[in-house]
Order: structure tokens, then C-alpha cells, then sequence
């Protein structure tokens, strides 16, 4: 049987707990919510980067930051063809990766923060181009964890072109 978004059957616990991966992979859980599961595996990044960021220097979280993204590639690629749906709505590690990179180079700040979350949601729904190119042609875990990348680029540019008009 394949799952799709539009399917009345969505995974639960029970699968996320199945592999480690699809734990990862739907975001330690938050990829379960019923509506906009994406935005709320960009809420989980929050904690974790506000956890590891002060523990780890500057260097180490970057290669933390790598090592997440290869390893999105690897859990969401198992996820996904677990599901039979490459980029599955719940799939947010993608999400959650993207987002800490995109907190690592945010001003400190509520608002600030506040912004980048905007922005990165914006266009992580809208996906301009060449996100929807990417979104659209590359696929399994690469696929799912690359448009999210590129969104955070597009976030970080507009944090930047605000943070060069206001200060």
C-alpha cells in the first residue's frame, strides 16, 4: 500500500518508532502534525539549535550542520520509500536542518528570528526559482534535503539585504 499525502492513512507513532531513520526523518515527531507539518519541523529546529549552538564553537557547529545534511540525505531516501512518497509532507528533517542554518547566521534577537522563520517558511512554500526546479527534478533524500537549502540561501539573502538597510 502507498502513502501519499492526499491518503486518509497517515504514519504514527508506531511507524516513526519502526527505524531510527523515520524518527529522524519526521523530526524527533513534529512532522506528525495534522496541518503544516513543515512549519511546525521549522519550530523544532528552535530548541535544538538554542540547545547546541551555545555548546559547540563556531567550526564544529557548521561540520554539525554537514553531517546533519548528509545524514537527511540518507533518512529521508529510507523514509521516503518506506512511505512510497519520495518527499512526504511529514518528512521535515529537511526542514529542521535548513532552519538551523539559517538561525547559525541570524542576528541575535526575537525579532530577528522571527524574520528568518518567515522568510525561510516563504519561501520553502513558495519555492521561486530555481527551488521548484530542484524541487521537481531531483529526487529521494538529495532531493528532499536540497530545495530546503536552497531556501535557506534565499532567507540569509533577504536577512542580509535587511540587516545592510537597518543598521
Amino acid at each position: 500500500m502507498t502513502i501519499s499525502d492526499e491518503t486518509v492513512v497517515k504514519p504514527g507513532w508506531r511507524f516513526l518508532f519502526s527505524h531510527p531513520a523515520h524518527l529522524l526523518a519526521f523530526g524527533f515527531g513534529s512532522g506528525l502534525a495534522r496541518k503544516a507539518p513543515g512549519t511546525f519541523g521549522t519550530l523544532a529546529a528552535f530548541p535544538l539549535y538554542w540547545l547546541l549552538a551555545p555548546l559547540l564553537s563556531d567550526e564544529l557547529f557548521i561540520l554539525l550542520l554537514i553531517f546533519a545534511f548528509a545524514l537527511g540525505v540518507w533518512i529521508c531516501g529510507i523514509t521516503g520509500k518506506a512511505l512510497g512518497v519520495a518527499d512526504y509532507g511529514g518528512i521535515v528533517w529537511d526542514e529542521i536542518v535548513a532552519m538551523m542554518l539559517v538561525l547559525f547566521f541570524t542576528p541575535p534577537g526575537w525579532y530577528w528570528s522571527l524574520l528568518a522563520f518567515v522568510l525561510f517558511r516563504f519561501f520553502d512554500i513558495v519555492k521561486p526559482p530555481p527551488i521548484r526546479y530542484f524541487d521537481s527534478n531531483w529526487h529521494g533524500g538529495l532531493g528532499v534535503m536540497f530545495d530546503d537549502l536552497l531556501a535557506a540561501g534565499y532567507a540569509l539573502l533577504c536577512l542580509a539585504l535587511v540587516k545592510s538597510v537597518l543598521i
